[in-house]
C-alpha cells in the first residue's frame, strides 16, 4: 500500500519519529505532530502541529480534519529504566495516547493505515533469536505498557476495521538519540573526554547483557516497508538478527576514541531487572517486505560518535 495523501508522524520531534520524518519527506506530504519544537534540521521537512496525544478532544478534531492516508505512531515513552521510577508515564504515553488516536480514527471512519512501533521487551529472554511466536513475559512497567499498546492495535483491526500493523522493535540507535541510552551515553562521554571536558573514565553498569542493535535509519526503512506490505493485525520483529554484548559495543566505541579511556564498573548503575539476552529473528519481516538492514555496525557507531563530537 503506497500512501496517497497526507502521511502523519506522531512523536515527530523525538528520536525515531524524527528519523521517520527524514525518511518519508522526500516522497510524501508529511504532517508532524509533536509536543515540542522540532530540531532545526527537521523543521522544513514537514508541516508541524503541536498536539498532545493525551488531549482526547484535540486528537479527535485533528484527525477528523486531517484524515491521513497513513500514520506512523512514533509518539510514546521509551525508557525502560525510567519506567521503574515513574510507572504512570509509560501507561499514559503508550497506552492511553494510542487509545485516543485509534478512537479518533474510528470516530472519523478514517481509512488510513496505522503503524504502531512496539517493543521487543515484551519477550522473555532467550539465548536464541526470538520469533514473533516467542514467549511473552514483560518484566518492566515499560514493557507491560508496550504489550498493552500493541494489543490495542491488533484489537482495532477486528473490532473497528482499522488497518493496523505492529512491530516489536529491538534496540536501535543513531544520531539524535538521547544519552539516557547505552550507545549514545558512551559516545557522548567519549566526545567530552576527547575535548578534555570530563575525566577519562566511563562508569558503567552491567556489560554482559546481549542486545540486537540496528541503525535507526534502517528501522525507519523497515517501518515504511511494513506499512506498505505488512498484513493488518500482524506483528513484525524489526531487528538486525545479530546479538552483541554491551561490553562489545562499549569496546568498539572506546577503540574509536582519540585519547585513552578507562572503563569502570559501578554497581549503582545496574538496573533492578536487566534482561540477559534479547535478539530478534527477522524472517517474517524479510519474507513479507524484503527489508534487511543496510547500515553496518561500524558505520552506525562512526555516525553516532561523529554526531556527539559535533553536539556534545
Amino acid at each position: 500500500m503506497a500512501a496517497v495523501g497526507v502521511v502523519l508522524v506522531t512523536g515527530a520531534a523525538g528520536f525515531a519519529g524524527g528519523h521517520m520524518v527524514e525518511h518519508l519527506a522526500p516522497r510524501h506530504d508529511v504532517v508532524a505532530w509533536a509536543r515540542s519544537d522540532p530540531p532545526p534540521a527537521l523543521a522544513p521537512l514537514a508541516r508541524w502541529d503541536r498536539i498532545d496525544l493525551l488531549d482526547r478532544d484535540r486528537v479527535r478534531s485533528a484527525i477528523a480534519s486531517l484524515r491521513p492516508a497513513a500514520i506512523y505512531h512514533c509518539a510514546g515513552v521509551s525508557h525502560v529504566a525510567q519506567s521503574w521510577v515513574d510507572s504512570a508515564a509509560p501507561y499514559a504515553g503508550n497506552v492511553m495516547a494510542t487509545h485516543f488516536l485509534l478512537d479518533a480514527l474510528r470516530r472519523a471512519a478514517s481509512r488510513g493505515r496505522v503503524l504502531i512501533p512496539g517493543s521487543a521487551t515484551v519477550y522473555a529472554p532467550s539465548d536464541d533469536p526470538i520469533t514473533e511466536d516467542g514467549v511473552i513475559a514483560p518484566t518492566s512497567p515499560y514493557a507491560v505498557s508496550k504489550l498493552a499498546q500493541e494489543d490495542l492495535g491488533v484489537r482495532a483491526v477486528g473490532e473497528d476495521g482499522i488497518e493496523v500493523v505492529v512491530t516489536r522493535s529491538f534496540n536501535h540507535t543513531g544520531p539524535r538519540q538521547q544519552p539516557d541510552f547505552a550507545a549514545p551515553s558512551f559516545a557522548k562521554q567519549i566526545a567530552l573526554i576527547e575535548r578534555g571536558e570530563r575525566e577519562p573514565i566511563i562508569r558503567v553498569g552491567n556489560l554482559s547483557a546481549r542486545r540486537d542493535l540496528t541503525d535507526v535509519r534502517d528501522v525507519a526503512a523497515a517501518y515504511e516497508a511494513i506499512m506498505e506490505r505488512g498484513v493488518p493485525g500482524t506483528v513484525y520483529n524489526v531487528a538486525s538478527g545479530d546479538g552483541r554484548t554491551i561490553r562489545s559495543l562499549l569496546d568498539a566505541l572506546v577503540a574509536r576514541a582519540t585519547v585513552q579511556v578507562t572503563v569502570e564498573i559501578d554497581p549503582a548503575l545496574f538496573r533492578p531487572n536487566d534482561t540477559p539476552a534479547l535478539v530478534g529473528d527477522t524472517r517474517r519481516v524479510r519474507d513479507a517486505t524484503g527489508w534487511t538492514p543496510r547500515i553496518s555496525f561500524d558505520r552506525m557507531l562512526d555516525d553516532l560518535l561523529a554526531y556527539w563530537r559535533a553536539a556534545a
